[in-house]
């Protein structure tokens, strides 16, 4: 059995620290008044067996309560006040230095907590130390100065949760979509030098990916870039490499024939796209920026968001090259070629490409074979999309916080601006909790929600108001050379705050346990669903109500929890203990989500979840879990075609491990161990080293590689096949 400690060290259970913290408060009473051996042991037998049916790793809180309440039932009423007054000195003591042990236990490698936060960071390596204790840094100030106490209180016990309070302390915020167009085209600055407009494509795509990693270093979220702004510039090299060609040959009195340039101009022109789109590949897998990871960047591909004809058909060039490059994925050290987390690819759906009789059918063809092996990319419908966004096709910015529509942001050319647009932050709203709390009473649930909601409200001001005040000196690529604005040096980013220019989103985990608990009932069911969409509803009203009175862009977000998960899972059980099919899990459901162990096909599970979708406007994407389906293409097609018809954002979920130790490339398994841990396992050799094993799995709408906490494990282990 094991304990987490407050640093977040999770260590084995050892019954000897209750008997001797409680005759260590025995020691300190009168004789008459002390406990004997018997009930000292007494206790200790109880808070034991209490721990063992735990469905989870116990805290070390958790444990001092249970003690507390056992003495008490002793009637060891003196003894009982030695010790909580013990622990009240023992936390003003914790309180007067609160980051000195979280950083040695990061530093020493045994905070499970925070080793297992992010699925995509090593930590390890010292880039990600150093993160991680500023981040420590950061949440301290954040918890003790920077946020009221009832916003800390409610974080802490899980309803809420106030994210990236490691960011909070600098003037950060969350996503970007970033306006590569704008940067490419009228320069920019890197790190105090400029960079004109790039005179070939190869150049484009190198300034791009400089673009990007200095982006990534300046904000805490995930990042978008179109392909079609790289379009333009294929025409630059062409016409370069043309000259180049004519200039050569007549330099060797060789003939100028148009068939034979044209060809050579074919050429180099595929081989310098090939190798453009390789540097924006490896350069962004290998780049480490300063929070310990690769940039978390989105590919857009989206062919008509360029004009029909050559343009357009060199984005196809490109597109093409993209996910051939992906499908072949990368070598580790071992020289395994394997998948890749970042970055992660959306392609769209649209009338030039869903159909075989269409122009780029190709090109949709390749992208299902690159999901059937290397999961992504992932598809939004340009058809339903318009019929939600105003007629608009645009990306997300990172994995699935969309721009809302606004109508006060236009480009020079009269369009609704996307690009340069981001987002301020993100607090969620635990519905589960609200659930809980209200006991199956509905009349006191929407009570009960009204309240959290404006708790809810008075943390994303929070986060507004950290904003508020920032000079564009901060973080010049972001504010002056083009990423999201051209603001001068020393001027404040506050009116990109307000009037739609930037979005701030209220999240929402657990849709499904809420229903559970209040209706009895999953959401998938005509009286569950009816009340999940009320509720949903009820998100979306608070949202536009705050808009109107503050001319902020607040929306609804289906959060991505990774560690959160698990967190809520078990503040959940510590506050209401285990309630079936509600708490009795360590992870609670992402969003709107039909619930992982529920039997459903996969146009089922997306036709349904496409309602939600649509009262997530601040971003949101549903999922299929399909198995291996290199063999059977037309399968992906299937859905592929049915996300087009039906949902505007959507992914497969597939399988990509591997296993250093013994060569093999199928599934790892997910088994307990002899202390009733998950862990991950080879079915081929049985190796459960974690070193040598290869494992990628979809968790938040992104790829994951560096295994998760036990919370997101117990929910991949438990995830149904729906195709």
């Amino acid at each position: 059995m094991k304990v987490i400690k407050r640093n977040g060290e999770e260590v084995d259970f050892d019954r000897s620290k209750i008997v001797n913290a409680i005759k260590a408060a025995n020691n300190e009473v009168e004789k008459i008044h002390c406990l004997n051996e018997y009930q000292i042991q007494a206790i200790t037998e109880n808070v034991t067996a209490k721990l063992m049916e735990m469905k989870h790793a116990a805290h070390v809180e958790d444990i001092q309560d249970l003690v507390e309440t056992g003495i008490m039932e002793m009637r060891g009423y003196e003894v009982a006040q030695k010790y909580v007054r013990y622990r009240y000195k023992r936390d003003l003591a914790r309180k007067s230095n609160t980051t000195d042990n979280g950083i040695l236990a990061l530093i020493n490698q045994i905070n499970e907590t925070v080793k297992q936060e992010n699925s995509n960071k090593n930590p390890v390596i010292n880039s990600t130390q150093r993160d991680y204790m500023a981040g420590e840094v950061s949440k301290d100030l954040t918890n003790r100065i920077l946020l009221p106490e009832e916003i800390v209180k409610a974080h802490e016990e899980g309803i809420i949760h106030f994210h990236d309070s490691d960011y909070f302390a600098q003037k950060e915020h969350n996503c970007d979509l970033i306006n590569l167009e704008d940067m490419l085209e009228n320069g920019t600055v890197i790190s105090e030098t400029l960079i004109e407009k790039p005179h070939s494509f190869f150049t484009a795509c190198n300034v791009t990916t400089q673009i990007v990693a200095q982006v990534a270093s300046n904000q805490y979220g995930g990042q978008t870039f179109t392909l079609s702004h790289l379009a333009p510039f294929v025409e630059v090299s062409r016409r370069r490499i043309r000259d180049r060609i004519i200039e050569e040959r007549k330099a060797c009195n060789e003939p100028l024939d148009t068939e034979t340039i044209d060809k050579l101009v074919d050429f180099r022109l595929k081989t310098e796209v090939r190798d453009g789109i390789q540097t924006i590949q490896y350069q962004l897998i290998t780049l480490m920026t300063c929070n310990g990871q690769a940039p978390f960047v989105t590919m857009f591909m989206y062919l008509d968001e360029v004009p029909e004809g050559q343009t357009r058909d060199d984005l196809a060039m490109i597109i093409e090259e993209v996910l051939k490059q992906r499908m072949q994925g990368v070598k580790n050290e071992k020289g395994v070629w394997i998948t890749p987390a970042f970055p992660k690819l959306v392609y769209v759906l649209d009338e030039d490409n869903v159909t075989e009789d269409s122009k780029y059918w190709y090109l949709t063809e390749l992208a299902a074979k690159c999901t059937a092996k290397r999961m992504v990319p992932d598809y939004i419908s340009a058809k339903v999309m318009r019929q939600l966004k105003k007629g608009d096709v645009y990306p997300c910015m990172g994995c699935r916080s969309f721009p809302t529509v606004e109508d006060s942001q236009r480009n020079p050319d009269g369009s609704r601006k996307y690009y340069g647009r981001f987002n301020q932050g993100v607090v969620t709203i635990n519905l589960v909790d609200v659930a809980c709390t209200a006991r199956g009473d509905m009349k006191l649930f929407w009570e009960i929600l009204e309240e959290r909601l404006e708790l809810c409200h008075r943390a994303l001001r929070c986060r507004h108001e950290r904003l508020l005040g920032t000079t564009s000196d901060v973080a010049p690529i972001l504010w002056q050379h083009g990423a999201l604005a051209r603001l001068k040096k020393g001027e404040k980013i506050d009116r990109l705050l307000y009037n739609g220019y930037s979005t701030i989103s209220l999240g929402y985990a657990g849709l499904y346990e809420m229903c559970v608990r209040m209706t009895g009932k999953s959401h998938t069911t005509p009286a569950g669903r009816e009340f999940a969409l009320a509720v949903m509803q009820k998100l979306n009203d608070k949202c536009a109500e705050w808009k109107a009175a503050e001319n902020i862009s607040y929306s609804v977000y289906g959060t991505p929890m990774e560690s959160t998960t698990y967190k809520f899972a078990k503040c959940l059980q510590r506050r209401f203990g285990i309630i079936d099919g509600v708490t009795d899990k360590n992870y609670i459901t992402n969003s709107y989500h039909v619930h992982v162990t529920e039997e459903i096909d996969a146009f089922s599970k997306l036709k349904f979840e496409s309602d939600f979708q649509k009262l997530s406007p601040g971003g949101a994407i549903s999922y299929v879990e399909v198995p291996d389906l290199q063999n059977n293409v037309d399968a992906v097609l299937s859905v592929m075609k049915f996300i087009y018809d039906n949902i505007i954002y959507a992914e497969l979920n597939t399988k990509s491990d591997y296993c250093a130790e013994c060569g093999y490339d199928g599934e790892i398994l997910i088994k307990t161990n002899g202390e009733g841990k998950l862990v991950w396992e080879c079915p081929n050799c049985g190796n459960r080293n974690e070193d040598t094993l290869y494992v990628a799995r979809r968790t938040c709408g992104y790829i994951g590689t560096q295994f998760w906490n036990q919370g997101r494990t117990q929910e991949i282990q438990d995830r149904v096949l729906h195709l």
